[in-house]
């Protein structure tokens, strides 16, 4: 990569991964970025073009109902490799990284691979996205089809409730259908959420 792409300081590139991985599942702001790895914008903008051509990375923008303003939206960075992600911040046990601060942030990052990859394995891109509105209000994922929203929350936790899915009912100010929504989470099993049309799906499951 360093060769093909004209890397010349390789000191400065290796803290640049770390960087972006410590960064998985947040809003990606360039300026900070360029400012922690000592470099400048011009330069962090070629370089993440780089890790998002070469599949390492993958941004995910807002969700909007005007598509051409999508992307023109603050992003999510978000790291493919989460065991490359844990490498470079130094998270080499499940130990260290199940009681670091990153840790609901790589479960998010996990879960999102895994529902990218499980649509590339069909040959399809999936239109998937985050919701974030001026009142802060969030929805980790939202999957659009057939001008269907599904809304997917992400929680490190066994014991989801009502609350987790508080920000699901935002989404009809689109003025398009909800589909069943998400909790993917630490539960046991796969059950629906008692009068929502929630299902509550293990990690391990997706």
């Amino acid at each position: 990569m360093k060769d093909f792409y004209n890397i010349e300081n390789e000191i400065d590139f290796y803290n640049f991964l770390v960087a972006v991985a410590a960064r998985t599942g947040q809003l990606l702001n360039y300026s900070d970025l360029a400012r922690d790895v000592h470099i400048d914008v011009r330069t962090t903008k070629l370089w993440l073009e780089i890790l998002e051509r070469s599949g390492i990375v993958h941004l995910l923008y807002p969700y909007s109902s005007n598509v051409a303003k999508r992307t023109i939206k603050t992003p999510k960075v978000y790291f493919l490799d989460t065991g490359l992600a844990s490498l470079l911040c130094s998270w080499d046990s499940p130990e260290s990284l199940l009681a670091g601060s990153q840790s609901g942030n790589m479960l998010e990052t996990y879960v999102f691979g895994e529902i990218l990859k499980s649509y590339w394995h069909n040959g399809e891109n999936p239109n998937i996205f985050f919701y974030r509105d001026t009142d802060q209000k969030e929805i980790d994922f939202i999957i659009e089809k057939n001008m269907t929203l599904y809304p997917i929350e992400v929680k490190k936790t066994a014991n989801p409730n009502q609350s987790d899915i508080k920000n699901f009912n935002t989404l009809s100010v689109f003025k398009k259908t909800i589909g069943t929504g998400a909790i993917v989470c630490l539960y046991e099993r796969a059950i629906s959420m008692p009068n929502q049309n929630v299902v509550i799906t293990p990690v391990w499951e997706i």
